[in-house]
C-alpha cells in the first residue's frame, strides 16, 4: 500500500471514529427489534389519529405539555422499578435527539387539522429512504446502484402525492416531509450516539421537551397577544390555551400512556436493530394511519396517493437492502 493510500485510510477511520466512536460491541437483536417497532407504530397511528380528532378543540401546545404530563410519572416509575440512572437525561445527544423528535412531531401534527392523516402519514414516512441515506452518510455504509435506485423510486412517489403545479397540491404537506427529515437525523443519532443510553431516559428526555415546549409556546402566544385574523387562520397552533374537561384530560392521559409506550418502543428499537432495518418495518404505520383515518374519519386515498403510498413503501424496501458483514482473512507471511 502506498503512503498517501495509507494516509488516506488512516485519516478515513479517524473521521468515522469522531462522527460514532468506537464501534459497539453489542450484537444487534434484529427479531426483538422488529416485534418492538411493529407495536411501537401501531400505537402510534392511533394517537396521531386521535390528535387530529382534537385538533379542532385544543392547541398543539397542549397536546404537548398535557400528554406528556401523564407520560412522565409512567416512565419515572418504571425507571424507577429498573434502577435507571436518570442523571443521562442531561446528556448532550439526548437533548439534541429530544430537540429533533420535537420538530419532527410540531411539522407533523400542524399538518394535520389540514391534510388527510394518510396523506400525511405517506409524506412523513418518507422518512426510512432518508434515514438508509444519513446511516451511509454518518454511519459510513455503502450506498449501493439498487440503493440509488430507491431514492428515485421514492421520490417519483413523493411526487405521486404532491402533485406539484395542479390544483391538488396542497403547500401543507411540505410539513410532514420536513418532520421526515427531523425524524430520520434522530434516528441515525440514537444509533450512533444514544445507542448504550437507557430507552427510558431517552423517552424521558422526549417527554421533557414536550412540556417545556409547550408551555414555553404557550406563554409566548399569551404575551404576543396575536391578531384574531392570524389566530382564527391557524389556531391549532397560534390559538391559546383552551380550558379542559374531564373528558379532555381523560383522553390526554390516555395520550400520555400511548405516547410513553411508542416512544420507548422506539428508542429501543433503533438501539437494538440497525436502523435500515427497523425504517423498513416502519412502514407499518402507513397501515394502520390508513385504517384509523377511515374509522375516524372516513378517509378514502384516491388512486394517486395509494400510488404514491406504493412507490414510497418499495423505495423503503429496495433502500433498506443489507450487505452482508465483510469476512477479515489473516494474511501470513
Amino acid at each position: 500500500m502506498s503512503a498517501a493510500k495509507h494516509y488516506s485510510a488512516k485519516s478515513a477511520t479517524f473521521l468515522r471514529f469522531s462522527l460514532i466512536g468506537p464501534a459497539n460491541k453489542k450484537q444487534d437483536q434484529v427479531a426483538q427489534g422488529i416485534m418492538i417497532i411493529l407495536a411501537s407504530v401501531a400505537a402510534m397511528a392511533l394517537a396521531d389519529a386521535m390528535v387530529k380528532l382534537v385538533s379542532s378543540n385544543l392547541t398543539v401546545w397542549q397536546v404537548f405539555a398535557a400528554r406528556s404530563f401523564f407520560a412522565v410519572p409512567c416512565l419515572v416509575a418504571l425507571g424507577y422499578f429498573r434502577k435507571v440512572q436518570f442523571g443521562a437525561i442531561l446528556n448532550q445527544w439526548v437533548l439534541l435527539r429530544s430537540a429533533l423528535l420535537v420538530l419532527t412531531w410540531l411539522a407533523f401534527y400542524a399538518s394535520l387539522p389540514v391534510l388527510k392523516l394518510s396523506v400525511a402519514a405517506v409524506a412523513v414516512y418518507t422518512n426510512p429512504i432518508l434515514t438508509a441515506l444519513l446511516s451511509a452518510l454518518v454511519l459510513g455504509e455503502r450506498v449501493s446502484m439498487r440503493q440509488w435506485f430507491g431514492v428515485l423510486v421514492g421520490f417519483a412517489g413523493v411526487a405521486a402525492i404532491l402533485r406539484p403545479g395542479t390544483d391538488a397540491f396542497n403547500l401543507m404537506i411540505v410539513l410532514p416531509l420536513i418532520g421526515a427529515a427531523f425524524y430520520s437525523s434522530a434516528m441515525v443519532l440514537t444509533r450512533a450516539k444514544c445507542q448504550d443510553d437507557d430507552a427510558v431516559n431517552l423517552a424521558l428526555g422526549l417527554h421533557g421537551s414536550f412540556i417545556v415546549t409547550g408551555l414555553v409556546a404557550t406563554a409566548s402566544l399569551a404575551i404576543l397577544s396575536l391578531d384574531p385574523i392570524s389566530v382564527a387562520a391557524y389556531p391549532f397552533l397560534l390559538g391559546s390555551w383552551t380550558p379542559m374537561g374531564w373528558s379532555d384530560w381523560g383522553l390526554m392521559a390516555f395520550l400520555g400512556l400511548l405516547s410513553a409506550a411508542f416512544f420507548l418502543g422506539v428508542a429501543k428499537a433503533y438501539q437494538i436493530a440497525p436502523p435500515q432495518v427497523i425504517g423498513t418495518y416502519d412502514y407499518a404505520y402507513l397501515v394502520s394511519a390508513a385504517i384509523w383515518g377511515f374509522v375516524f374519519f372516513a378517509e378514502r386515498p384516491d388512486g394517486l396517493t395509494l400510488l404514491g403510498m406504493a412507490l414510497i413503501t418499495v423505495a423503503g424496501l429496495l433502500v433498506a437492502e443489507r450487505k452482508p458483514e465483510p469476512v477479515t482473512i489473516r494474511e501470513t507471511s
